[in-house]
């Protein structure tokens, strides 16, 4: 069978979200089921879900079954269907790991969107087209199904439902994760995302999904939630303690690498203009409430740093030089936050320039902070330490309105914010000013560690590789 696909962007940037052109495309989803000795339930499974999608699902389809390891017969049985339902395709891998599994089968797919579901079917299958529906129109790059949101209903027993919301809450005050439910096994992806995506993801086990979703949501990219119906496997082999101490160092993992920066997510942004809040509007200034929002936070935190340094420098120093010195390192401080969360600035393109301008709007609210606390001192002799701090707030708003004027418009201005590409690790392509583009055989475009059994020669190019018989 042979498939029509759009041509495929650098790994550098993504493209426009835009509708599918379905009427080119033979096979438009890829369901991945994920299994590991499960000998009982594939069959039934796999012809539940393919009679389910040839009835309801009115786009071409595939259903692919990602054996990790089986020391059953779960091989035997996913060969039997691979020969007997032509929408059926069984993929043999020697280690085990479900995100060993989705990742070697995601990356061979050429369908432009894939999902995948646990095999036990505990989310029910009308959830399926809702789930997909915004990846095909182009609104979302990602879906998950969650048990948490408003509108599911979820039958499961109280250990399952307080490890799960346990978790979610983790996820919410570690990393700042703002979608609702990590770890059910029902989600899709659009295919450009995914070969972006997928390169960055280390985990090859029960938290691979969850740092899929992490790495995304941090990125910008636009995560879709559809609330399902779920019913608890009573018969699920999953090891929860295991899987729950697995999941908590991978998180304390991404963490890490998102406080130190060792994640490239500038690689993922969307070209200049497919956000809404990049257009222009007669009369309304591009982005100004966001960046007075994350100016104002910022500026909040940076006083309250000032403040502290300069009372902890005050104690061994005169208030002049303790003023300079707190003041310059809370500006530089400001000046990265501010470079980063309110006008959005990433990489190290410019960073020394926009720290230099930063110095010299320091410089700006030096003068009027040194300026306040000597006209204090020639007003009234020694001024308490309390006096000098409620002088200084007071310089200090006046030099922050000043400081948001000078970053807007000299230190970030608008043009540079769309100009500068945002990793200078590659070439810039041309028609995405804001991502690299990498040249085949980078770091970049390599792709996972981890493969399925090699690829045919008598298979189609779209067709994932079968079963080692």
């Amino acid at each position: 069978m042979t498939t029509t696909q759009p041509p495929r962007t650098p790994l550098g940037s993504l493209p426009p979200r835009e509708h599918l052109p379905l009427g080119q495309i033979a096979t438009v989803l890829d369901v991945v089921i994920p299994v590991h000795n499960e000998e009982r339930d594939l069959e039934p499974c796999v012809r539940r879900l393919r009679e389910h999608l040839a009835r309801t699902f009115p786009y071409g389809f595939r259903i692919t079954i990602a054996d990790n390891a089986s020391t059953d017969r779960t091989p035997d049985v996913a060969a039997r269907l691979d020969d007997a339902l032509d929408e059926v395709t069984a993929v043999r891998l020697e280690e085990k790991g479900r995100g060993r599994a989705l990742r070697a089968v995601w990356s061979l797919s050429e369908a432009p969107v894939l999902a995948y579901m646990d095999v036990d079917l505990s989310t029910d299958l009308n959830a399926l087209l809702p789930l997909v529906a915004p990846l095909i129109s182009g609104h979302s790059d990602l879906a998950i199904g969650s048990r948490l949101s408003r509108g599911a209903r979820v039958v499961r027993g109280p250990k399952r439902e307080f490890i799960s919301r346990t978790y979610n809450l983790i996820l919410r005050g570690s990393l700042a994760a703002r979608f609702s439910d990590a770890q059910c096994g029902f989600k899709a992806i659009r295919g450009e995302v995914a070969a972006r995506l997928l390169p960055m993801v280390e985990d090859t086990g029960w938290f691979f999904d969850t740092e899929l979703l992490v790495l995304a949501e941090r990125a910008g990219l636009r995560i879709h939630e559809v609330p399902v119906d779920w019913v608890d496997d009573p018969h699920s082999t999953v090891q929860l303690v295991r899987t729950a101490a697995d999941d908590l160092k991978g998180v304390w993992r991404v963490g890490r690498a998102l406080a130190t920066g060792g994640l490239p997510l500038e690689r993922l942004a969307r070209p200049f203009g497919d956000d809404p809040r990049d257009r222009e509007l007669a009369g309304v200034p591009g982005g100004l409430a966001r960046q007075l929002v994350g100016f104002c936070a910022v500026g909040g935190l940076s006083t309250l740093l000032y403040l502290a340094l300069f009372s902890l420098f005050r104690l061994g120093t005169g208030a002049q030089l303790a003023n300079a010195a707190a003041l310059l390192v809370s500006a530089l401080a400001n000046t990265a936050a501010n470079r980063r969360l309110t006008f959005g600035v990433r990489g190290r393109h410019r960073a020394v320039r926009h720290q230099a301008q930063g110095l010299v709007v320091f410089a700006i609210g030096l003068v009027l902070t040194s300026g306040s606390l000597a006209a204090l001192g020639a007003a009234g002799g020694t001024a308490s330490h309390g006096a000098e701090l409620a002088v200084l707030v007071a310089a200090n708003l006046a030099a922050t309105v000043l400081r948001f004027l000078l970053f807007r418009a000299w230190v970030f201005p608008d043009r540079e914010r769309r100009d500068v590409p945002a990793d200078l690790s590659g070439p810039v392509s041309p028609a995405d000013p804001r991502g690299p583009t990498h040249p085949a055989g980078s770091a970049d475009t390599t792709g996972p560690a981890d493969s399925a059994t090699p690829h045919h020669p008598s298979c189609d190019r779209n067709d994932v590789p079968r079963s080692t018989r």
